[in-house]
């Protein structure tokens, strides 16, 4: 109504209780916040999934070597041989960028021989390093740790709560507590050595891919959960029956939870607020 006025003090042709369509316009609501689509936050999700399946291959090749259904020198072999397709993938994707802190192939080659050397070596160590503690109680650990693993993981989200080496650290303690239950140095390595593999070297490598092929991202998450799920129903179907339920869970239900909650984020911003020194 162009006759109204903001005054308090004149008498107008509207009821004392008119409300304009103008009133409160400034106010922002859901600032700074996004709208999300479905089927790409099922996309996204699928970092997640492959985080859970890198877990559970770790615990599947362990068991593997516990039942001695697996050698461990095929399991250092053949992580090996893929560790190396895998730098060589990693380094034609970033020929074109610099190398953080300037370092060559020599020296990525020098690290890897001086882990293989030393890891070698301190492997009779590691066997005796839980000989006190119960079997029980290191799988208990194992357990926890894994699950820290999975929780502070960087899924590529800016949150307190990401901490990539904290997610690194808790990954290899569960695998020094899983490398001390065996016998063998051979089994104790690989298995260190696997886990450096599979939580250090994998996860850079997906990043990388993520970044580069951008629609490689569900081809990944999907050969990577045929993969864990083949190789747990060998260990145990129900395990591998909840891998898939927890995929389906995580890939489309949890996104419609975000979709379906997202209206109530209901932060409202307006010429009230405190100033904010910018610099």
């Amino acid at each position: 109504m162009s006759g109204w006025k903001k005054v308090l003090y004149i008498r107008q042709n509207v009821p004392d209780n008119y409300v304009d369509d103008s009133f409160l316009d400034q106010m922002k609501n859901n600032l700074n916040s996004h709208t999300y689509d479905y089927w790409t936050v099922v996309l996204q999700s699928g970092v997640v999934t492959q985080q859970i399946c890198s877990v559970c291959i770790f615990v599947a090749v362990f068991l593997y070597m516990s039942n001695d259904w697996l050698d461990p020198r095929t399991v250092f072999i053949a992580s090996s041989l893929l560790s190396v397709i895998g730098y060589i993938c990693y380094d034609q994707m970033t020929s074109s960028t610099p190398r953080v802190d300037n370092r060559t192939r020599y020296d990525d080659v020098k690290s890897a021989v001086m882990f293989v050397v030393f890891g070698f070596g301190l492997s009779p160590i590691l066997m005796t390093l839980t000989e006190t503690i119960s079997t029980d109680t290191i799988y208990a650990m194992t357990t926890f740790m894994l699950l820290s693993n999975i929780c502070f993981h960087d899924y590529g989200a800016t949150a307190a709560v990401v901490s990539g080496a904290l997610s690194f650290n808790a990954a290899i303690f569960a695998s020094v507590c899983l490398a001390s239950r065996f016998d063998t140095t051979w089994h104790t390595f690989s298995t260190i050595t696997f886990a450096v593999e599979i939580f250090a070297l994998w996860p850079e490598l997906r990043r990388k891919i993520k970044l580069k092929i951008p629609h490689g991202l569900l081809g990944m998450t999907f050969v990577m959960v045929i993969v864990t799920c083949t190789m747990l129903v060998c260990v145990s179907p129900v395990g591998a029956i909840l891998l898939l339920g927890t995929v389906l869970f995580i890939t489309f239900i949890c996104p419609y939870w975000l979709i379906k909650l997202q209206p109530y984020k209901n932060n409202i911003h307006g010429p009230w607020d405190e100033a904010v020194i910018k610099e």
